[in-house]
């Protein structure tokens, strides 16, 4: 029965490594939140879903929307208008269509088949992003690369319900950080050593080497897939799924019955900060030439180095208290935007050529990684098991229509200057301390699910 004390089998070289990593004693290992065969179960799934889950991440490194990509098409002469699309395109998409797909996912009891496909789908549309790189130019070149990002989104809408899903029912409440932790930590190291080598000019800062590291980047995703694909993953329930806009309004029901939905949704909105931030702070250093990569390669080296430190610590914390996870991270960017706004509308001269703005990126990717992993724990632990993929699919479809209208961002920077959009970001950081200080400490052994907290209260 789920959620029973269960031994862990150690008898593997996964179970030994499942031991290390998560800090638990050999002898004392339970499950609380698994049935007895997943329990035998998750030191292999454990590791398999580790391994998987780095080389999607080294994926996202090599191939990064907001720096390697958009470098790649503005030095092929793509016009502005697609480089500005690749991160909505990507984000949006990758979330909208969770609300309507959550329910034909609901009806399959294994679920792990949807991830592999998102996997080959993004490595599919990665590689041929770097092809493009390779073979075509200006405004064509341009058209064909937002197409494949909206072909990589869709597929990371698929892996995006599908993982958490899986992740629940084959590793136990408090060691599901640790896996998205290590998996971050692995990958940024591989992105720092990249970054390093562009900027120190060890790899050479070409077209077709470039576009060449984004068709490896794709090819981490098939890797992945074959992977995941091995995880031994149990059945799960398949009742009451509905579809169309039947499943719209139903699941939109739990915006106004569910208050703890309700308030992650807002706190991740307001956390949108961090993800919208690094390219203002880009834009804000000057180094807008496509010879400037030396500096861009800094940027690039904080974002990974930030992921690198935090990862595995915010993964670690999450499985203790998902909730403050959010309200420190909310705080540290609310120092940061707060910082570099405040330079930006009194100095903005001083930016252009000093490490002031890496350093202050690195600060917000560390927000950054604590909000993705903080919301990502807590949704996963404040569902039951019947009801993760609705609260996944419609928290990340409402934060994907808000993320639609982040464009007005670059609107405003273009009228009253960065220093004011950062500014706005400083306050919706600042916002969203007390937002998430009022969610639930859903770690606790005895925390009720959102389900049964919304019918005690209404």
């Amino acid at each position: 029965m789920a959620g029973a004390s269960h031994s862990v089998s150690k008898s593997t070289d996964f179970g030994r490594l499942h031991g290390l990593l998560v800090g638990d004693d050999e002898l004392a290992q339970v499950c609380r939140d698994l049935p007895e065969s997943a329990c035998r179960e998750q030191p292999r799934n454990y590791g398999l879903q580790v391994v998987s889950l780095s080389l999607t991440k080294v994926g996202e490194g090599l191939a990064d929307a907001k720096l390697v990509l958009a470098w790649l098409l503005d030095a092929i002469g793509a016009p502005t208008w697609a480089i500005g699309l690749l991160v909505p395109v990507r984000e949006s998409l990758a979330m909208l269509p969770q609300l309507l797909i959550s329910a034909r996912i609901r009806r399959r009891s294994i679920r792990k088949t949807v991830y592999v496909v998102g996997c080959v789908v993004q490595g599919a549309a990665i590689i041929g992003f770097g092809l493009v790189g390779l073979a075509l130019s200006g405004a064509i070149a341009g058209i064909i690369a937002i197409g494949l990002i909206a072909v990589f989104a869709l597929g990371r809408s698929l892996c995006s319900i599908s993982h958490k899903d899986v992740l629940a029912k084959t590793v136990d409440r408090g060691r599901r950080g640790s896996v998205s932790g290590i998996a971050g930590s692995i990958a940024a190291a591989a992105t720092l050593l990249m970054a390093a080598g562009y900027s120190t000019g060890w790899i050479p800062l070409t077209v077709p080497v470039v576009a060449g590291v984004v068709i490896v980047g794709g090819m981490a995703w098939f890797l992945a897939a074959f992977v995941f694909a091995s995880i031994r993953e149990l059945p799960g329930a398949t009742e009451g799924s509905i579809d169309g806009l039947a499943a719209v309004m139903a699941q939109l029901e739990l915006l106004r019955s569910d208050a703890p939905l309700r308030r992650l949704i807002a706190t991740r909105a307001l956390l949108l900060s961090t993800a919208l931030a690094p390219p203002f702070y880009i834009a804000l250093s000057g180094d807008r030439e496509s010879g400037g990569l030396g500096r861009l390669g800094l940027f690039m080296i904080a974002s990974a180095a930030a992921s690198l430190l935090s990862s595995y610590i915010w993964g670690r914390l999450a499985d203790r208290s998902s909730r403050r996870v959010l309200m420190y991270s909310a705080a540290l960017a609310t120092l940061a935007n707060g910082i570099a706004a405040f330079a930006a509308l009194t100095m903005p001269d001083r930016l252009v050529s000093s490490l002031f703005l890496p350093a202050m990126l690195f600060v917000i990717m560390i927000a950054h990684q604590g909000v993705r992993l903080g919301r990502s724990v807590h949704i996963i632990d404040m569902a039951d098991l019947d009801s993760r993929a609705t609260y996944t699919a419609l928290s990340n479809s409402v934060v994907g229509l808000i993320l639609l209208a982040g464009g007005v961002f670059g609107v405003i920077a273009q009228w009253l200057g960065v220093g004011t959009v950062l500014a706005l970001f400083t306050l919706m950081a600042a916002l969203a301390i007390p937002a998430a200080s009022g969610l639930e400490e859903v770690q606790k052994a005895d925390a009720p699910n959102s389900e049964q907290e919304s019918r005690a209260t209404t």
